[in-house]
């Protein structure tokens, strides 16, 4: 299972076409407000595909596709949840991001709980980001080894370095603008599999809807049974995934950071609601790619008995695709891989770089902080190497089970700082405690499904830290000198 060389040759063009692209927009670049805001000078629907490229991984491509090859189409109703969350975030946390001059999430704390506050929540990001990327880069491996049938490590090597090259020198404006090249490619080599796959199913669209209905209905998209176990249902999709979306999109700096690259706030609203409609077709489109594989399956047999069901999709492009199609398709895949990789590696240095590095002394220089930049980009680009190489689960359950977690009692933290005006320090760090600790132990401890972890944590950090609040003197600290920000 190989190959062909024509298919080889445009994986290879693609990867240094990519990489050569990224790299151009180094130029021009004066201070981290360029680095790390592109100057706030891309459009609102170059932000929207950054956005959605950002929040499509290797995971969907090749996870999404397995869940309705082994199950249904039901995980459909956790981007309901998707949906309702962005309209929140333009609600709730947008107005209050552009009431400054904010390059992370994590100053909006600063500003409301201090500097303590702040690192607390950036170190909370960090961690979390981090852990999640590796993930996500795994995946890749998982592709390649499919592939090439060679070892993954090499591959992660691979993804990594040339995506920390062109973001190392191009910045965020270099991370906007690869997305969008990469959200055309891989989501046109999706819709080509769609129709191959339609094309090769003898019988066409009626013989998938047949035999999904004989399967069980593997087309099924809504089930309304209250279930705290089960993890996709109408309502763990549509309150679970308002949650998750609240604390991904609006407190998560990989994503906030590109609300924050908008020429406006009305342009960051439309970025993330526009994003919402691109992420309903998409998802949609890799579950029907997944029941059709299903069904493919049982006139072309492409897994063994006990195989995982997430190389269903990279085995059909390499065994069933015709020379080219194929190429396009691996291209697309690893498209999403550097995407998510590049953004990530830039929010991380962000962070790094404004919620941790304090002024001293005299102003500093912007060459200083843009250097400072670039070394903390290449630092978190061997952290991700190394996440890279771990051996996880089932890939698309996984990177949501680990950013599920912390997400909680972070996104409890913002609600705090944003609707609770009597909300101390004390009281919030109290509560973001509580939520860790009743989420871990929601964890080790009981089978609720992981769509309900973020609602857990949220509700318990914001209720416990109001009831905290209450008690007695916030302790709150004097905020840091800020950083030179550049010339809005």
């Amino acid at each position: 299972m190989q190959l062909s060389p024509l298919d080889f040759a445009i994986v290879v063009v693609y990867l240094l076409g990519i990489t050569l692209f990224g790299i151009r927009f180094r130029k021009g670049q004066q201070n981290i407000r360029d680095y790390f805001l592109g100057g706030r000078s891309a459009p609102w629907w170059a932000l929207s595909f950054s956005i959605v490229a950002t929040e499509t991984s290797t995971l969907t491509i090749i996870g999404t596709p397995a869940l309705a090859f082994a199950g249904n189409m039901e995980f459909l109703q956790l981007v309901l949840g998707y949906l309702t969350g962005r309209v929140v975030i333009t609600i709730i946390f947008i107005p209050h991001y552009f009431r400054g001059e904010f390059y992370t999430a994590y100053q909006l704390i600063e500003k409301r709980f201090g500097q303590w506050m702040k690192s607390v929540a950036a170190s909370i990001f960090l961690v979390t980001r981090a852990l999640g990327e590796g993930v996500r880069v795994a995946a890749i491996a998982l592709v390649v080894s499919v592939v090439f049938g060679t070892a993954e490590r090499p591959a992660v090597f691979l993804v990594i370095v040339l995506t920390l090259l062109y973001t190392f020198e191009g910045g965020m404006k270099a991370v906007i603008w690869t997305d969008v090249a990469q959200l055309m490619i891989y989501f046109s080599g999706s819709v080509v599999a769609f129709f191959l796959l339609l094309h090769r199913i003898p019988g066409g669209w009626v013989e998938v809807t047949q035999v999904a209905a004989a399967a069980g209905g593997k087309l099924r998209v809504f089930d309304f049974a209250f279930s705290l176990t089960q993890k996709y249902t109408f309502w763990s999709g549509l309150l679970g995934g308002t949650f998750l979306t609240m604390a991904s999109h609006g407190t998560d700096q990989t994503i906030v950071q590109r609300l924050l690259a908008a020429r406006s706030e009305r342009d960051s609203k439309m970025a993330l609601l526009v994003s919402g409609v691109i992420i309903l077709v998409q998802f949609t489109l890799f579950l029907l790619i997944g029941v059709m594989l299903y069904v493919f399956q049982q006139h072309t047999p492409l897994l063994a008995a006990g195989e995982r069901a997430d190389r269903i999709f990279p085995t059909f492009v390499v065994r069933e695709m015709p020379p080219g199609l194929a190429g396009l398709v691996i291209a697309a895949i690893f498209a999403v891989a550097m995407s998510n990789a590049s953004g990530s590696l830039n929010s991380l240095a962000a962070s790094s770089v404004i919620d941790f590095y304090r002024v001293r002394g005299k102003a500093a220089d912007e060459a200083k902080f843009l250097r400072l930049s670039r070394r903390m980009t290449l630092v978190w680009g061997v952290v991700l190497l190394i996440f890279g190489m771990v051996k996880w689960g089932p890939v698309l359950e996984a990177g949501l089970t680990v950013i599920s977690l912390p997400f909680g009692c972070l996104l409890g933290l913002f609600l705090l700082g944003t609707l609770n005006r009597r909300a101390t320090a004390r009281g919030a760090l109290v509560g973001m405690i509580t939520g860790l600790a009743a989420i871990l132990a929601v964890f080790l401890f009981t089978q609720v499904a992981f769509t309900w972890y973020v609602l857990v944590g949220t509700a318990a950090t914001y209720l416990v830290g109001s009831l905290s609040s209450l008690l007695g003197p916030d302790t709150q600290p004097s905020p840091a000198q800020p950083l030179p920000m550049g010339t809005p």
